[in-house]
């Protein structure tokens, strides 16, 4: 699934090539892809594509009319620019048909063969924003070092559980938050609220620049993930630890294990993310602040 590198990837990509053009068709193919108003107002026709924005996965496009979309990819969805007689991608459900200032003729394509994604129209960027992203946390490639420790600090979840849950921090998925906590030292297990306050500042240090690191490579591509100009990612090959269950540890070259938490398959290194002894109670006559969390 695109997580917050190849969805900001997009956004730039599809910001340098088609922001500022016009909306002259709009083609729906799939209406049920769509979520509130589906008429061609609502889609923008006629509108300037003014500005794109993006929190966490989520993209918004927001018109000159004040208008605005909301776009989450899913698992398999994609935005494609196209231009002169270049081929449409399968399972298009909207097509935008755009004319840029130069008086270019670009069609822009929304694809998304599983149809885990989805639009959807608001009559205003603020409509939006209450409707899609007011729950979502703070965005992973700003969040700063004591919003995640107090956060971590709030819940008794692994902490794998918790970089993916949306309302803690957004925009880290099942590849960055395995890559990040790989960076951080700390293993994908570890009960939150049990971190201590400086390894949850290095996690969120890690979080950060691995996530700036896959997004100068334009991020990752798996399987299906593609740029508005059909570019894939060049980060992939930089995967310390996700997809590489039983491969070498790139630092100690011990073989790396996996499991599932929370529900997705895990990856790190016993070597390098130890496994946190049980917390137990201190003994009798030992003072508990002398206890210690790691």
């Amino acid at each position: 699934m695109p997580e917050l590198p190849e969805v900001e990837t997009v956004r730039r990509s599809l910001a340098r090539r088609a922001g500022g053009a016009r909306v002259v068709s709009v083609d729906l193919r799939r209406p049920a892809y769509v979520t509130g108003a589906r008429n061609d107002r609502a889609l923008l026709l006629g509108a300037q594509l003014k500005r794109l924005e993006r929190r966490g996965k989520q993209i918004a496009i927001i018109a000159d009319s004040g208008r605005a979309l909301c776009v989450h990819l899913g698992m398999t969805g994609g935005l494609r620019v196209l231009q002169g007689t270049a081929l449409e991608p399968t399972h298009t459900h909207i097509l935008w048909r755009l004319r840029t200032p130069a008086g270019a003729a670009l069609r822009l394509a929304m694809t998304d063969p599983r149809r885990f994604g989805g639009v959807w129209t608001f009559r205003s960027f603020d409509d939006l924003i209450r409707a899609r992203w007011a729950d979502l946390g703070p965005d992973a490639l700003t969040v700063t070092d004591e919003h995640l420790a107090d956060a971590l600090a709030g819940t008794t979840r692994a902490v794998k559980a918790a970089l993916l849950d949306q309302r803690l921090i957004a925009g880290v998925g099942n590849i960055y938050a395995d890559e990040a906590l790989f960076a951080a030292g700390v293993h994908p297990a570890h009960p939150s609220h049990r971190l201590a306050r400086r390894r949850a500042h290095r996690l969120a240090q890690a979080i950060r620049a691995t996530l700036a690191q896959s997004l100068e490579a334009g991020g990752s591509t798996i399987r299906d993930y593609r740029d508005a100009d059909n570019a894939a990612g060049g980060y992939t090959a930089r995967h310390a630890v996700y997809g590489r269950s039983a491969e070498p540890c790139v630092r100690c070259a011990g073989r790396l294990g996996s499991a599932v938490i929370a529900g997705r398959t895990t990856v790190w290194c016993p070597r390098c993310q130890r496994r946190p002894r049980p917390w137990a109670p201190p003994r009798a006559g030992r003072s508990p602040h002398t206890a210690t969390r790691g």
